[in-house]
């Protein structure tokens, strides 16, 4: 297991950490999380945005000589968009050095030792292989997210450890009542802060209803859809719109780009394509236009993405 876990000169691969924890809240807490991990179980409190999925990960895996460290997200464009993020900022490609694995679709080499992957495939891996053989270290994220996969792997996970002294386990979350969980696990609890920014908030209500008995009303979505774009060129920043279901996603997007050739409108909704899906999740790369992003509430937790600073 070992050597699928090595580069072509047979040494580990060793993660950046000054590079990927460069301005992020969580790698002040570098000395406290590696305590944890060296006690074997850590349970991770950060507010939304502190760097906790980029940065915690990397420095168990630095941490520990050898194995895998396997990184759950609760949905599949988190996966990918966790795994990608930390290639990015390591310098490797995906499929390297942090690789991901989803239903349907798997990108590791014998070089990954950060593996992100969803609740139910690790479940599934650990019916095949309940003693997790070459890995190391397993990092639940999200977990204020009850659900059924997610409780059974800290009631599995809690079980594998009393067979394998070695194994760490890491509990991290954003709104997390972590006293329950670290009693379970035995856990220290490391509780980080975060940096406040300055909040605007204002309000712009539609003249017309807001629901009808279709659901949300066509002149509430044009109402959106043009308070979207009016925003986002005052502001001169990105922008993350937040509407009900997909099919409403689909119809601001298809007004915003009606209404403005200057910004890209891109959707974000669980019934797109994987790489459409990818398309809004990165930052908007040097060149770009202005993006406004009309999600569902799947980024409204597990997900960051770069570069907004407008939310409608």
């Amino acid at each position: 297991t070992l050597l699928s876990l090595t580069g072509e000169n047979g040494r580990m691969h060793s993660f950046d950490l000054e590079r990927i924890g460069s301005g992020l809240v969580v790698s002040q807490s570098r000395d406290e999380i590696e305590r944890a991990l060296a006690a074997g179980a850590a349970v991770i409190t950060a507010p939304p945005g502190t760097g906790k999925t980029t940065f915690v990960p990397p420095l168990a895996a630095n941490a520990l000589p050898s194995g895998r460290i396997l990184v759950t997200q609760p949905r599949r464009v988190a996966v990918r968009a966790a795994a990608r993020r930390i290639a990015e900022l390591d310098g490797s490609p995906l499929g390297g050095p942090s690789g991901f694995t989803v239903r349907g679709e798997r990108l590791v080499s014998r070089d990954t030792r950060i593996e992100t992957v969803t609740p139910g495939v690790l479940l599934r891996r650990l019916l095949t292989d309940p003693g997790l053989d070459g890995v190391a270290a397993v990092v639940l994220d999200e977990v204020h997210e009850r659900t059924v996969d997610g409780d059974l792997l800290l009631g599995m996970l809690s079980e594998v450890r009393a067979l394998r002294d070695d194994l760490v386990l890491v509990a991290m979350s954003a709104t997390l009542d972590a006293e329950p969980v670290a009693r379970l696990l035995d856990a220290p609890i490391v509780a980080i802060g975060s940096v406040l920014h300055p909040l605007e908030i204002s309000y712009a209500p539609a003249v017309s209803a807001r629901i009808g008995a279709r659901g949300v009303e066509r002149a509430f979505l044009d109402h959106l859809a043009s308070l979207a774009v009016r925003e986002q060129a005052a502001a001169a920043h990105d922008a993350l719109v937040f509407v009900p279901s997909a099919r409403d996603v689909d119809e601001v997007v298809r007004r915003i780009r009606d209404l403005s050739g200057d910004v890209e409108a891109l959707p974000l909704h669980g019934r797109l394509t994987a790489a459409a899906q990818d398309r809004a999740t990165p930052g908007r790369q040097p060149g770009d236009p202005p993006r406004i992003v009309v999600s569902t509430a799947l980024a409204e937790s597990s997900l960051t993405v770069p570069g907004v600073r407008l939310v409608v």
